[in-house]
């Protein structure tokens, strides 16, 4: 071969090829400066957002502090003008943000939904009991996870407690240097021979995460029982005004105690707990409020329970967003429900959530072709779902061409993914909700190592083109 022909053979390759590099070799020290930057807000939210409810208050505060004011606030009727930024909380864990824009709604939305709960361990309804000297509390399980990785871990206990007077209670235990955490024990591998001869899911069950909150007994004569699960039952009820029927009607989690941190000696990574999907509710947020006036009406929905399937009625599955856009509706010149469904049809949505990033360590579970990679920028999902697609938003062509343009008109690094091999698993998102009113939708969001696990891995450049892309989106 030729000098010219080898050249000639470069230059195609060039053209016609995706480019597989890191993202890291693709942007300017500037931008590497914004990177590191935006990463230091995202780890100050993700330390304080353990729960569905904290990151909606969080979400909620930023927005009022720039300028968002209730939906319910104005008058319908009222024709709201473009730029007016707005929002709509639902039961403390749902929250849709917006900024009308400069075309009627009849025109469509760009929305970018992603969920805000994240795997934990729940109390159970009755969950305090005393055994062998100590106090502890049974544990239900809630969303996907490896039981054996919540085990001799340090835990926060965050939640709400309804007393019998109607008072609200917030508790957040374990976070602070001085506050007491809590634990799961683990069997020591001195008599562990049974147990490590199960295998991973066998091992332990769900009834075997009891948590230790105590063991001094309450000083008393020798005829009153379970004097540590009364020690504690007196601590509660000192400290908060508890009784144990309380806790049949509280809402409170267990999660990994501490901060988001830096991780690897080059500081390129975030590791933490609850980054699905929070890493994409902050850098939506985040692009949104830094929007102006949008061509279509820019909104961020935060959603519940996409863990368990988006049930219920903070749930993605839930008719929130039709009752969201009905009251946006009347207050943008428009009265009647035939008017919301034409909005849902022509809308345009990103389903904002995390996929799996190629692990080195086990990548035989990957399709190396179709994978992302931590790097690599943010990752553009067609569609998601397990093995033949089952439960899954399967974007068109059109709408797909429609973001690569948009997201390569706006220098945002990005790459293609899937989740894992055709056969090896998989998981769905709530693009297949919002896929149900009618609206065009696509996954696009960061990707992961160590999903689901107490902590888990982030690249900091791909969080920062997550926000660039989503801000991209949204400005049409």
């Amino acid at each position: 071969m030729t000098d010219r022909e080898e050249n000639r053979a470069k230059k195609l390759l060039e053209e016609l090829s995706l480019p597989q590099k890191s993202a890291w070799e693709r942007i300017d020290s500037e931008t590497k400066e914004k990177v590191f930057s935006f990463a230091e807000g995202y780890k100050a939210f993700l330390s304080r957002a353990k729960t569905e409810r904290e990151a909606v208050r969080l979400a909620l505060d930023a927005a009022v502090r720039r300028g968002f004011t209730s939906l319910l606030d104005c008058p319908s009727g009222r024709v709201l003008s473009a730029g007016s930024r707005f929002y709509l909380e639902w039961r403390g864990k749902v929250l849709l943000l917006g900024i009308v824009g400069r075309t009627g709604l009849d025109e469509g939305v760009r929305l970018i939904g992603a969920h805000v709960d994240a795997p934990r361990l729940d109390l159970k309804p009755m969950p305090l009991y005393e055994k062998a000297g100590l106090a502890l509390f049974k544990t239900h399980y809630y969303g996907g996870i490896k039981k054996y990785q919540w085990t001799a871990l340090p835990l926060a206990l965050h939640g709400v407690i309804m007393l019998r007077n109607g008072r609200r209670v917030e508790v957040v235990i374990g976070e602070g240097e001085d506050e007491p955490i809590f634990t799961i024990s683990d069997l020591l591998p001195h008599l562990a021979k049974e147990q490590m001869k199960k295998n991973m899911e066998e091992a332990l069950s769900g009834d075997d995460l009891n948590l230790v909150v105590g063991s001094m007994p309450y000083p008393a004569g020798d005829d009153v029982k379970d004097k540590v699960r009364l020690a504690v039952l007196n601590l509660l009820n000192e400290r908060y005004g508890v009784v144990e029927e309380d806790l049949i009607t509280a809402e409170l989690e267990l999660v990994p105690a501490g901060p988001a941190r830096d991780l690897g000696f080059d500081r390129s990574l975030v590791g933490g707990y609850g980054q699905d999907d929070r890493v994409c509710a902050y850098t939506a947020l985040q692009a949104l409020l830094d929007t102006d006036v949008p061509h279509n009406t820019a909104l961020v929905l935060l959603v519940d329970k996409e863990e368990i399937g988006s049930t219920g009625n903070t749930g993605a599955h839930s008719r929130f967003l039709e009752y969201a856009l009905t009251e946006l509706a009347a207050r943008t010149g428009g009265t009647d429900i035939i008017q919301v469904g034409r909005i849902m049809a022509n809308s345009q949505a990103l389903s904002a959530d995390v996929t799996a990033g190629v692990d080195p360590t086990y990548e035989n579970v990957f399709d190396l072709y179709n994978a992302s990679r931590l790097g690599y920028g943010v990752v553009l999902n067609k569609y998601s779902g397990s093995r033949g697609k089952y439960d899954a938003n399967d974007a068109s062509a059109e709408f797909m061409g429609r973001l690569r343009d948009i997201f390569n008109q706006n220098r945002v690094i990005w790459q293609s993914g899937e989740l894992g091999k055709v056969d090896a698993g998989g998981g769905g998102t709530i693009a297949k909700f919002l896929a149900y009113f009618g609206l065009d939708v696509a996954d696009c969001g960061p990707a992961l190592l160590s999903m689901h696990a107490p902590l888990e891995i982030a690249s900091k450049v791909d969080i920062y083109m997550a926000y660039r892309a989503y801000r991209a989106f949204l400005a049409g």
